[in-house]
């Protein structure tokens, strides 16, 4: 009894929660001691993460609560595990009376069987997706020869659970903001030693931010920029944004999109009407003679007969608006002593 009292507080530690009037409570939801959320943690435990509330909040009938690999979840209240638990070559006992969020469950071989690592006890808590966590299977102890010691462990970075029996692969992943360098996965040998040295896990970074025309860069000056870093692009004067002015430094160690700084057009005519924004104009009525990027103008083009004019559109990129193919610009003859029979004043075809 005294062996199992030692290894329960062992186990408990290291989990964010305290029984007070057995009601399982949480402490702060800021306390560093929470693992935080790993990537693919339902494929290598089984374990279904619930709603992260790291950066935000439950619903009402939810607490913010540590839930072990899963880190800071919303965990429903008065969650439960299945009880009792019928488990291969072993016998289970709950800890305490309860079998609630949070609570252990004591795990114990039969005899003539042991776990993996060479146990005979092991602890299984009940998690945010009422299910109890995983524990190695119990085996015969003729078996535990053709099993490696658990394989080595990576800074910033987690490997596959056990077990480890001869001819397993055990897979390495690294958190996020970190590339892996080596071989990604070990082979448990014959000999019951792994194939090789593990991999080690490095950070991701992304050089300095690109230069775009016309634009102004705001960001921190840093000679590296971690994954996830966010920058912001701002156009100068005149000139329009086309993209996300939001460029992130990506896993992969490059710059999300990069926008554009497009510059206003131009009206290549002098002497006519045309229709921007809506309205009917003359060109000096278009402040500066000048449109956005992206903009459209509509042009007014003589008909076959040339009584009557069809009206022709020309949009704005980055500083060239294109004129119509159509479009002829009037004389200043025309336009000063014959203005109403221009292309833009006759009537439509």
């Amino acid at each position: 009894m005294a062996r199992f009292s030692s290894l329960l507080l062992l186990v408990v530690l290291p989990f964010l929660f305290t029984e007070d009037s057995g009601e399982v409570k949480a402490r702060s939801v800021t306390d560093s001691k929470c693992p935080h959320r790993r990537k693919n943690i339902a494929v290598l435990t089984g374990h279904t993460c619930q709603k992260s509330c790291k950066r935000q909040g439950c619903s009402k009938n939810r607490m913010c609560i540590c839930d072990g690999k899963c880190g800071l979840s919303c965990i429903p209240q008065g969650l439960s595990c299945p009880w009792p638990v019928m488990i291969d070559n072993a016998e289970t006992h709950l800890a305490q009376e309860s079998y609630m969020f949070g609570d252990f469950m004591e795990v114990m071989c039969m005899p003539g069987f042991r776990m993996a690592d060479g146990q005979e006890v092991a602890m299984s808590r009940c998690q945010g997706d009422r299910k109890w966590s995983f524990t190695a299977p119990c085996e015969g102890v003729l078996n535990t020869s053709t099993l490696c010691k658990p394989p080595p462990g990576i800074e910033n970075g987690f490997h596959d659970d056990g077990p480890y029996n001869t001819g397993r692969e055990v897979r390495y992943w690294c958190d996020y903001g970190y590339h892996l360098e080596g071989a990604d996965s070990l082979l448990c040998q014959e000999n019951e030693e792994w194939s090789h040295a593990a991999p080690t896990c490095h950070p991701v970074n992304c050089s300095q931010p690109p230069q775009i025309a016309q634009a102004i860069l705001v960001a921190v000056h840093q000679s590296v920029y971690p994954v996830g870093t966010v920058i912001y692009y701002l156009c100068k004067k005149d000139f329009y944004l086309d993209g996300s002015n939001r460029v992130v430094c990506l896993e992969n160690g490059s710059w999300s999109e990069l926008p554009y700084c497009r510059a206003r057009c131009p009206i290549p005519a002098k002497r006519s009407r045309m229709i921007y924004q809506g309205r009917r104009l003359w060109v000096y009525e278009i402040p500066d003679q000048l449109v956005h990027h992206g903009e459209t103008v509509t042009f007014f083009c003589r008909g076959q007969n040339g009584t009557c004019h069809f009206k022709a559109e020309s949009q704005c990129f980055d500083g060239v608006l294109k004129m119509p193919d159509c479009y002829e610009e009037p004389t200043n003859v025309q336009y000063i002593m014959f203005s109403q029979r221009i292309v833009s004043e006759i009537p439509a075809c």
